[in-house]
């Protein structure tokens, strides 16, 4: 895959100066991609490091050239496919690399996605620069990161309003909930028929439908954002909490009636840590479930500040880069939220079969 990659990289590079790019560019361009070809088995990481160094300088070489005249043409594209596949043949060789270093193997598993996701950017910018996209249908990352500095207090009141209260405390409130419920349903077989059912039913019912009920019930304070998001996170808690009650093996349980043990010392000391791998699979998809429901119930009534009330606003005025600053934030928030949880599964499950290998 690497050497079609790089000799991709080379056809693009000659193609990009004989269609009048900037030649300096192609030429480096393709001497780096000769050398990483035929120097390929040798060292994957020294590999890796000249094509992914040179793609760089080649992306900031073109997106200084995009602002003068006539220098976007069929050239100019030719390097820029030729920058992205010495980018993609970087991040190539750093995914083959096999290594018994667990610090190294940690550092690859961090370095791998943020290279990834630059360029990604570097694409979005060649692109909605290159072919003169307009502002109001697609900003330039430089445009929303411009906006992303200017706006940092706004946006900081934003995230307080939509994730440090509404977010947490519904999280809080509707994993707790679900998690109790569940050790409840597990002890009463009444409660495991009738409740279960209609924990399914209300999990199907719309946000859109249920937001504005919350709106009318409890203000257009963060209070009736954060119902919503304890109506959205009980019941992935609890469904998934019952299923891992039941994932103690029957032979596991006899050695606990042999013992003598209490329902609530086998709960406590058995059931709940098996169940850990499916309440950590709970937490984890509320963690994204609980940003969305916040944000999308914002758009049916809020005071003038949250993530939702920026979004719906700004793209009333065509200020699609501020909405954009408001969407890098919510991915931002959610991701460190999903990575803390996910961080705390390994830490808990460290006994368990996915975690050990």
């Amino acid at each position: 895959m690497e050497r079609i990659l790089f000799t991709g990289a080379s056809v693009f590079s000659v193609l990009g100066v004989l269609l009048q790019g900037p030649w300096q560019t192609g030429i480096a361009m393709l001497a780096v991609a000769l050398i990483a070809f035929l120097q390929l088995k040798r060292s994957r990481l020294l590999a890796a490091i000249a094509t992914g160094g040179m793609a760089l300088v080649a992306a900031n070489s073109l997106i200084g050239l995009v602002d003068e005249a006539g220098a976007v043409n069929a050239g100019f594209w030719c390097l820029v496919v030729a920058a992205w596949l010495l980018a993609w043949g970087s991040v190539e060789q750093l995914s083959a690399i096999r290594t018994l270093s667990k610090i190294y193997r940690t550092v690859l598993g961090v370095v791998i996605p943020v290279l990834f996701g630059l360029w990604l950017l570097i694409l979005w910018e060649l692109l909605t620069r290159g072919l003169d996209v307009p502002q109001v249908l697609l900003p330039a990352p430089s445009q929303i990161s411009e906006r992303f500095m200017s706006s940092g207090s706004i946006l900081w009141a934003d995230f307080k309003q939509t994730f440090l209260r509404a977010v947490l405390i519904g999280y809080a409130i509707g994993c707790g909930a679900g998690f109790v419920v569940a050790v409840l349903i597990d002890r009463s077989p009444f409660l495991q028929r009738g409740l279960l059912p209609i924990g399914n039913l209300v999990s199907a019912l719309p946000i859109v439908g249920v937001a504005p009920i919350m709106v009318m019930w409890f203000g257009f304070d963060w209070p009736s954002k954060a119902a919503v998001v304890i109506i959205m996170t009980f019941f992935p808690m609890l469904v998934n909490t019952v299923s891992g009650l039941s994932a103690a093996q029957p032979m596991q349980h006899d050695l606990m009636k042999t013992y003598a043990a209490s329902y609530w010392q086998s709960l406590f000391k058995l059931r709940i840590p098996e169940a850990l791998p499916f309440i950590f699979n709970a937490l984890k998809i509320n963690s994204t479930l609980a940003m969305i429901g916040a944000i999308v119930a914002e758009f049916f009534g809020t005071p003038t500040v949250g993530m939702g009330f920026r979004i719906s606003t700004e793209v009333g005025r065509m200020n699609v880069d501020m909405v954009w600053a408001e969407i890098a934030v919510a991915a931002l928030a959610g991701s460190l939220f999903y990575g803390l949880i996910a961080l705390l599964e390994r830490i808990f499950t460290f006994w368990h079969p996915s975690v050990r290998s």
